[in-house]
């Protein structure tokens, strides 16, 4: 049977499952063991579970359930309300004020849980509730968290970047490394889009609250130490070489605990 053709059909059975709403992992693994089964002499079953299981039993994905566990810990205590009273009176004078506390929240959330849910979830739980009291607009408030969250792809230590790595057989402390400056980058332009959308917009931006004396402010950032102190841990562990992104991954939860 002609290439194109095979691919065609392969294309369109996984389409079909798909959109019957089978979950993604089943389905590229029913479209792979079928492929084998119709195009190919190949033992399909033996070759499926041999790769299933070489995958599956590496040790680098041992970090997963460990950045899971951070991210529930965190999601538990009240780092991230006090987070947001950190950064509150720093941000305030901002164009857009404190709307950006979602991207900055979202971006020190990310380097410490790995986790894009559980940003959503932690910070969300905060800062929605928070912004919508001060009369800040809903769409934008929950907007600039969703497009924060996914932060927690890029920014390490990241869940994805090491199942990635597992699968690509690529080192997983220099991906980490890698996604540390396009990270900042892409906090930056968000923050910049939310400053120019509330000048273009002002009607939808509460006016700003009373000044912050320096001494208050400076007071406030003693919240952001156990945060701060977590991604030192986390990441810092790994960039000097103390520990591998595995080993990092224990280093948080006993930091955590």
């Amino acid at each position: 049977m002609d290439v194109s053709m095979i691919g065609l059909i392969v294309a369109v059975i996984m389409l079909v499952l798909l959109a019957s709403g089978v979950w993604v992992a089943i389905t590229l693994m029913s479209v792979g063991l079928l492929s084998m089964l119709m195009f190919s002499h190949a033992p399909a079953a033996t070759i499926q579970s041999t790769v299933i299981w070489g995958q599956s039993s590496s040790w680098a994905l041992t970090a997963l359930p460990l950045f899971i566990w951070m991210g529930e810990i965190l999601y538990r205590t009240r780092l991230a309300k006090d987070m947001f009273e950190g950064l509150t009176p720093w941000l305030a004078g901002f164009p857009g004020r404190l709307i950006h506390i979602n991207v900055v929240s979202c971006g020190i959330f990310a380097a410490v849980s790995g986790s894009s849910a559980a940003t959503t979830a932690t910070i969300g739980r905060i800062t929605i509730p928070e912004l919508l009291k001060r009369g800040y607009d809903e769409k934008t408030t929950i907007g600039s968290l969703a497009g924060s969250s996914t932060l927690g792809f890029l920014i390490p230590p990241s869940i994805i970047m090491i199942v990635y790595g597992v699968a690509a057989d690529v080192s997983i402390t220099r991906l980490f490394i890698a996604g540390v400056l396009p990270g900042i980058m892409l906090m930056a332009l968000f923050m910049g889009y939310l400053a120019i959308w509330s000048m273009l917009n002002p009607s939808k931006v509460p006016p700003r609250e009373a000044r912050v004396p320096i001494l208050q402010r400076i007071w406030a950032t003693r919240k952001l130490f156990p945060i701060v102190a977590l991604m030192i841990a986390v990441i810092g562990s790994i960039y000097m070489g103390i520990a591998t992104a595995t080993e990092a991954a224990a280093v948080g939860v006993l930091a955590h605990c």
